[in-house]
Formats: structure tokens, sequence, C-alpha cells
């Protein structure tokens, strides 16, 4: 009988969790005054290779299909926590999925270089009070239990600031279409298909192949002190970083976040929630029919991508180019922004900030006609003026040329792939500019709306 118990014991601690839809709200336990806050998330927009990724390398010998996915092999990913401590917890998500997919040997560590893990800081990840691996519905999603990290500790903090985690796990069998984040612009790392479980491994030598997306991890949480505030940074290519500087960390929310920082401490988190060609009202849902590179709207995805971020106080929102491309209305698209305000209120104690739209007089695509930056600089005056938002980031002014009326040559080049960029999306300084533009005191910690 002995043997037989602990043979169940053992199994329960081993068998996949098969988590629904709903897993990915459940709550889990924190220390007495504090919680968690996400210090790190990207959203999906569709399933492998629907997007825009950018400066990706071939991945035609990772992934031999998309619809058969990953097939028993190991992702690195490495993503950078905005605020660092001893206790995480890991989101995946199998949201555009269309069957089961199980990981197992889910570890997260320091990264040292390239998709190496720092010797002594590979943790291992469990799922459900302590089974080692997790299967997702299509879908679905869930957090991890917490895990304890060997580094983090306050006095550490400093010299961890800029630094990354490498969070690995192993794909069992064909994982179906991959739920992604196409443009990371941060390397990552994978083995070859059938190669097996490496997560444990501290050495890259497993891992011969590099990808500038993030596959199934959506979010990564910490646990702070309870007075903690998130800042979310919500919308397209513009706040996903399409042009800024490959592992760079130079897109405008990482401008906004290393002063916030500097101004409040810990006090403030702040993660991005862009997708490049996203618009606010259309099309409402990702259709494997007609698949769009922009993601679902931005008002069908704000629940996943926005509200159920762990400790949201305040939202900057940047969008409605693509919707003017798309041939929008600028009272539909004013329409969306009050739609989406109202719902973010709703939440709770959330602060909407509205950010002007940047010009792109000149560009190629339909936004950079004269008819539409009329249109742009109606907007503008409604998010400047309009009484909606609790505050104003003003990119617009920031950014644009007063003798062209377009993006100021200064912050044209691409700096990503060089050439004389597209007169749409900002270089490096364009970002730094407009990422120094906001005013911190609207993130004050304390402040009410």
């Amino acid at each position: 009988m002995r043997v037989i118990g602990a043979a169940v014991f053992v199994l329960l601690l081993t068998s996949p969790l098969d988590a629904g839809p709903d897993a990915g709200a459940q709550p889990r336990l924190v220390s007495r005054g504090r919680k968690w806050v996400a210090t790190w998330a990207a959203s999906a927009h569709g399933p492998y290779p629907s997007g825009n990724a950018s400066a990706q390398p071939v991945l035609d010998f990772a992934f031999d299909s998309p619809d058969r996915g990953a097939v028993d092999q190991t992702f690195r990913l490495i993503v950078k926590p905005d605020l660092w401590g001893q206790r995480v917890r890991l989101r995946f998500s199998n949201a555009f999925g269309t069957q089961r997919v199980t990981f197992d040997d889910v570890f997260v560590g320091l990264q040292s270089s390239g998709g190496n893990v720092a010797a002594g800081t590979n943790q291992r990840v469990a799922f459900d009070r302590g089974r080692r691996s997790l299967t997702l519905g299509p879908g679905a999603s869930a957090f991890s239990d917490p895990v304890s990290l060997p580094f983090g500790a306050r006095a550490e903090r400093r010299l961890l600031a800029g630094r990354k985690l490498a969070v690995s796990f192993h794909v069992v069998g064909a994982s179906g279409p991959m739920t992604w984040h196409a443009k990371a612009l941060t390397t990552s790392y994978l083995t070859a298909p059938h190669a097996g479980s490496h997560g444990a491994e501290e050495s890259d030598v497993a891992f011969p192949y590099t990808t500038t997306s993030w596959y199934f991890l959506d979010a990564v949480d910490v646990e702070t002190p309870e007075h903690t505030q998130l800042v979310v940074c919500f919308g397209d290519s513009i706040t996903d970083g399409t042009a800024s500087t490959l592992n760079g960390d130079d897109r405008w929310p990482d401008v906004l976040s290393r002063r916030l920082h500097e101004a409040y401490g810990d006090r403030v988190a702040v993660v991005n929630a862009g997708i490049g060609g996203n618009r606010i009202a259309g099309p409402p849902a990702y259709s494997p029919s007609a698949p769009f590179a922009g993601g679902p709207s931005a008002l069908s995805r704000l629940d996943r991508d926005v509200l159920s971020l762990s400790g949201v106080t305040s939202v900057v929102w940047l969008e409605g180019i693509n919707d003017l491309s798309a041939g929008a209305t600028t009272d539909a698209i004013i329409a969306g922004f009050k739609d989406g305000v109202r719902r973010l209120r709703a939440h709770g104690a959330v602060r909407v900030i509205g950010a002007t739209i940047t010009s792109s007089l000149g560009a190629t695509t339909a936004s950079g006609t004269p008819e539409n930056d009329a249109k742009r600089k109606t907007i503008n005056d409604f998010i400047r003026t309009g009484g909606l938002f609790d505050g104003v980031a003003d990119f617009d002014a920031a950014t644009r040329d007063p003798q062209t009326g377009g993006l100021k040559e200064a912050f044209q080049p691409n700096s990503t792939t060089g050439g004389i960029g597209d007169r749409l999306h900002p270089n490096r300084a364009g970002y730094h500019a407009m990422g120094s533009a906001i005013d911190l005191a609207l993130f004050a910690p304390g402040r009410r709306k």
C-alpha cells in the first residue's frame, strides 16, 4: 500500500494540468502586504507566422510546418523584467491554438550571454501546487506557481537593472498552431525539432536556432509591495517598437520606464501591450480564413491584453493611424476611444492617458495622404481637448516637423535596417523624444485621477 500511495503521489506531481479558459485568472498566494504586478508582457496577435516580425531569421529549419508548430523541442525565451523581485510567476497562453498543447521542464533563470543561463540561477517552474507540466486547451491560459529566485533581493536590484530572464520550456509532441508575438525585437533561442527537453541546461549548445519573436509566454508577474503601480502601454506598431534597435530596448515604453524608475524607483512598473498593425475597432477577431497581421482589434483584446494583467493602474493608449489607413472615419475612431475608456474605467481605479497620433504625412501607406493627415489632426484635437482622458501624452508635438508637417528628419532613418525610413515609424531618436515627452507626474505614486 505504501508503494501504491507513493506512486499515486508521484503521478499527481508529474501529470499534466489541463487548464481551462479561465485558468489565467486563478488567484495565487502572496505574502501579507504584497501583491502580484506584471513586470513583462507580450500581446499575442495570432498564430505563427501571422504578423510582422522584425529582423527575423529564417525559421524553416526550426519549424517545418505552421500547422504542426513546435515538435518535441525546447524554447529559451529572453525577456526583460521591468521590476525585479525574489518571487515571480509565468503566464502561458494557447489563445490562438486549435489543439491542446503540453509544456514540461519549464525553467526560469538569469540570462548571462546569448542563450546561456547564469550559473546556479536556473529554477524549475511548477504548476497547480507542484505539477511539472501544464496542458492548455485551445484559447486557454494559466499562471505557474510562484517561483523563488536566488537573486532579485533589494540589495541586488540596482545591479539587475537592464538584465534579462531566460525562460525555457519543452513542448511535448506537436503543439499545433503556435500563439506568438511576432515583433519581440529581442533574440531568443530554439532547439531543433525532435531534440527533446533541454531547459534544465545552463549552456545554449542545444539551441542552434534564433528567433526575434516570443511564443506561448505572454506575461511574467513579480511579487511587490501592495502600493506598486502598473502602467500598460497599449497600441500598435509604434508602441510595439517597429524600427527601434534589435536588442536595444529603446521603444518609447522603454524610455518611459527608465524615466519613471529614476523618478519613483520600484513603485511603478511599465509593460508593453503593442501589436504591429493593430486598429482600434477592426477587424474584431482573428480569422483563419482571412488572417490579419494586426491581430484582434484593440477593443476586442482589451480584456485579455490589458485588464487581465496583474496590478493595472494606468494605461497610455496610442492608436488610430492604422484605422485611418483602413478608411475609418474620425467619428468611428473617436467612438472607439470612448468605448475603450469607458470599459477601462469600469474596471476600477484605472487612469487613461491619451497619446496624440504621430504624423505619417508622405508615407507610402494610405495614412500618409493629406486627407488622412487632416483626419489625424481632428482626432488629436479631440484627444487634447475633448475631456475624455485623464491626461495627454503629446507625441505628435514631440516628433512633428512644423515646417513639413511630417516626422522630423532626424527621426526618420531606420536604425534597424538602414535607409531613409518609412515616414511612419520613428527611429531610436524619435522613440526617445516620445518617451521623454510624457509628464511623469501623471503616474506619481498615490496620485488620484
